[in-house]
């Protein structure tokens, strides 16, 4: 602050009026007020230089190191057989949840020593939402028709968080998420922010003010062709702009020799010629560097060092995977991606990806021998890249190549009971009491967002919705079979039949079954996420759904102490509703038609264009056409889910068990826009003499998983 305020009575008095009503002063007195050391900032409503710093442990939900779809599953023996399977090493992260929350986490917790310890975050790429009228629906295929997958509530909430404030509510979601970025990157380490005329302007300046306007290496134009209006009053809008900046620009890595390009044959006729001008060729080229050169031309034999815009197809030309696209709204081509992880990384370095979309970033990582860890908030990019990247896996093993496996991680039981937070300092019997209120709190929350009414005469029931009693699972652990069976026993106790059970996740191997078997009927519904945001639940956005069923059939061959297992799967059904069924008919045109989701099936509607007569054609067919993707393990419950977390008291880590088990994804089988077939039976696996727990894990086509435990006695 000035020692000397060079401030008039009226300006005084202003000041002492503006702060007594509770106003922000006028940009005016900031200056008058406070020194600055900057020539120009940028200034949004609710700025702040405040950052996220809370710390949540990462939750395993997957590890995925044995892409097999061969008819047998072997054992390994070595680091890298022939099976490929990893055994130690670095694990690539595939984390589902708000990046903010992630960055936070992996900069100040536990992870980011493991970070360090493979020589730090050497690259990040990330190409966030700056279209505000961006579409981020989905198309999936069901048999020869296609259907529009609607973006989940939580994407819609993140996609108002994100714009709803216009271009104020943008900035300030990127500014801080860069923020993290910066301090968790390596001190040589870089990064790339795609973009494009809706947000260039603002994205420079809020990474001018980040990493320091000395930081800009280039302002990168990716230029690509298409088809435009002939009757527009303005040029066709046909390049992004790709910023790229080093954390440190007297330390960063740039790979010149990876990423040269061939130099044209006009060139090297020029040079032929003598043709090249001042400041062309390389005539002063010392001894060491001579073999590098062409001698007829003077000019670098491995090519030139590209110009800072890109001619590159967004055309589906470039296939990753064997899949030429994903299909996913904002995908982008190989060729963009090689060509920055192979200039800003080298080698065994970890780069990341925090707006993953479809995993293009991470499959080009996996390609090019680099670690990687990727984030995405939606839960279908989550699966779309699981799927990729073990397609890239399948490809390297193939071809010999080694590869790593990936573990899929969420933060999502962490984040609910972030609500249950009780203020540490208080007595315990204080802590008590406030964590009593905040549990009736989060009762009440979800009692409204099921719109139910409260009931307090009972055991293990909490609401009612119409004839049905609603039972609510804990915000921080699986419904359980003991809980279940808590609320059969009142069921049969109190003469109830009808009764809903609302849990945010359920116990593998839970009995859904148990309480048909004895006449009651119990529904099992999945509290979604987005409960949570306040807004959602008030404008009736929270829709839960019920917890889809599977049914399999192991089959066992062989004799004695030779025995092998496989699963068949038999079965899959789900109860999902999008769209409203009245509303598309009122609304659709003659001739016209669309397809909607009604209690578990997918249904064409038309109009009939002469008649207006409407039509509905179920398109799933076979309950087969709801699955997109199933997996096996063999021996569940054989790893454990530990997290390292952080003691509140003394500030040291820890390992924890969560009691709950890793699912080894050992056998997989899933369709691809290429392949739409799905295998029904699994590969065969030696079968050891006694009890075998084996889980099986069916994700639909919305990208929603349930897993099934079985027991069975070989």
């Amino acid at each position: 602050m000035n020692n000397k305020l060079n401030l008039t009575d009226n300006e005084k008095r202003d000041i002492i009026k503006y702060l007594e009503s509770g106003k922000p002063l006028p940009e005016k007195y900031r200056f008058l007020l406070f020194d600055t050391d900057k020539e120009v900032e940028l200034l949004w409503n609710g700025k702040t230089d405040e950052v996220e710093n809370m710390v949540l442990p990462f939750q395993a939900i997957e590890h995925i190191d044995e892409p097999r779809s061969e008819e047998k599953i072997t054992a390994q023996t070595t680091l890298f057989d022939t099976s490929g399977r990893q055994i130690k090493g670095w694990s690539n992260k595939l984390i589902w949840g708000d990046n903010k929350l992630i960055l936070s986490s992996l900069k100040n917790g536990p992870l980011r020593k493991q970070i360090e310890a493979e020589g730090g975050l050497k690259l990040i790429y990330i190409d966030p939402p700056f279209d505000v009228g961006a579409d981020f629906s989905m198309n999936i295929e069901i048999g020869e028709d296609t259907f529009t997958k609607k973006p989940s509530v939580i994407e819609e909430i993140a996609f108002r968080d994100t714009w709803g404030k216009g271009m104020d509510s943008f900035i300030a979601m990127i500014y801080e998420r860069l923020k993290l970025m910066h301090g968790l990157l390596a001190d040589d380490g870089s990064i790339y922010v795609h973009c494009d005329w809706r947000v260039s302007g603002f994205m420079r300046l809020v990474l001018d003010e980040i990493f320091g306007k000395s930081n800009l290496v280039n302002e990168i134009i990716w230029c690509y062709f298409g088809p435009g209006s002939d009757r527009t009053k303005e040029y066709t809008k046909k390049h992004d702009t790709i910023f790229f900046f080093a954390k440190d620009k007297s330390k960063y890595i740039f790979n010149l020799d990876a990423v040269r390009v061939a130099h044209s044959e006009k060139t090297k006729e020029n040079y032929k010629k003598g043709l090249q001008g001042s400041g062309f060729g390389a005539e002063k080229i010392n001894e060491v560097q001579k073999e590098s050169y062409d001698s007829e031309t003077n000019l670098n034999k491995s090519g030139k060092v590209p110009e800072d815009w890109w001619e590159m197809a967004i055309a589906a030309r470039y296939p990753v995977d064997g899949i030429k696209r994903t299909g996913y709204p904002t995908e982008k081509p190989f060729p963009l991606l090689e060509r920055i992880i192979l200039a800003s990384s080298s080698e065994g370095d970890l780069v990341a990806d925090f707006f993953a979309g479809s995993g293009t970033t991470l499959a080009v990582a996996e390609k090019l021998g680099r670690k990687w860890i990727g984030s995405d908030l939606g839960r279908f990019s989550i699966h779309t890249t699981r799927k990729r990247m073990i397609g890239v896996q399948r490809e390297l093993k193939k071809a010999g190549k080694d590869f790593r496996a990936f573990e899929i991680l969420n933060i999502g039981k962490y984040e609910r009971e972030k609500f249950l937070t009780v203020n540490e300092n208080l007595r315990e019997e204080e802590k008590r009491i406030q964590r009593e209120n905040k549990e009736k709190e989060f009762i009440k929350l979800i009692l409204s967002a099921y719109k139910a009414e409260s009931v307090d005469s009972f055991n293990t029931f909490v609401g009612k919705k119409r004839d049905r009693l609603v039972a609510v699972g804990s915000i921080d652990t699986p419904v359980t079979n003991d809980f279940l069976e808590k609320i059969i026993s009142e069921c049969k106790e109190k003469k109830i039949t009808k009764a809903d059970v609302l849990g945010f996740d359920y116990e593998m191997g839970l009995d859904f079954e148990s309480a048909k078997k004895l006449g009651i009927d119990v529904q099992f519904k999945v509290i979604p996420r987005e409960v949570f945001d306040k807004k959602a639940v008030e404008k009736g956005q929270v829709k839960f759904y019920d917890v889809a069923y599977i049914d399999v059939k192991p089959i066992v061959r062989g004799r004695g102490n030779s025995k092998e297992i496989a699963i068949e799967l038999t079965d899959f059904s789900v109860f999902y509703n999008q769209d409203n069924t009245g509303e598309v008919e009122e609304k659709l045109q003659s001739g016209g038609n669309k397809i909607i989701i009604e209690n578990g099936q997918v249904i064409k509607i038309s109009k009939d264009k002469n008649t207006d007569i409407i039509e509905r054609e179920i398109l799933t067919k076979k309950w087969t056409d709801w699955i997109d993707y199933w997996s096996v393990d063999f021996d569940f419950e054989s790893k454990k889910e530990i997290v390292r977390v952080v003691d509140e008291k003394t500030g040291e880590e820890k390992e924890e068990w969560t009691g709950g088990y890793i699912f080894e994804n050992e056998w997989q089988s899933f369709r691809t826009k290429k392949d739409r077939s799905l295998e029904l039976t699994s590969a065969f696996k030696d079968a050891p003499k006694g009890k075998m727990k084996i889980a099986i894990k069916v994700i639909d086509i919305f990208g929603n998983d349930t897993t099934k435990v079985i027991e069975i006695n070989i």
